[in-house]
């Protein structure tokens, strides 16, 4: 059973920092390209960034680039989203899944609120 955990989210004010984390189980994690997403309140579920197995192509959308850093750990099944210098439209709320998603299977996600 696919399972998804993602973590780290939270209030912050423009400019500050957060650490998401998402833990996953029940696929073979090191096979993938796994994303992070984030869903903002009346809009559509849109990719934020994306990783591959290895580490060795790495995608981020145009307005987190520079500011967001994904990484991932495949001993711990674990991907990581850095994001810094946060802005009020970074609101969202935050998943990870396989990327492209291959399933309709999604986490609770995380929310993150950036205060002006």
């Amino acid at each position: 059973e696919v399972q998804l955990v993602e973590s780290g989210g939270g209030l912050v004010q423009a400019g500050g920092s957060l650490r998401l984390s998402c833990v996953a189980s029940g696929f073979r994690f090191e096979d993938y390209y796994i994303g992070w997403f984030r869903q903002a309140p009346g809009k559509e579920r849109d990719g934020v960034s994306c990783i591959s197995p290895s580490e060795g192509r790495i995608y981020y959308t145009d307005s987190v680039k520079g500011r967001f850093t994904i990484s991932r750990d495949n001993a711990k099944n674990t991907v990581y989203l850095q994001m810094n210098s946060l802005k009020p439209e970074d609101t969202a709320v935050y998943y990870c899944n396989v990327d492209p998603v291959p399933w309709d299977y999604w986490g609770q996600g995380t929310q993150v609120t950036v205060s002006s």
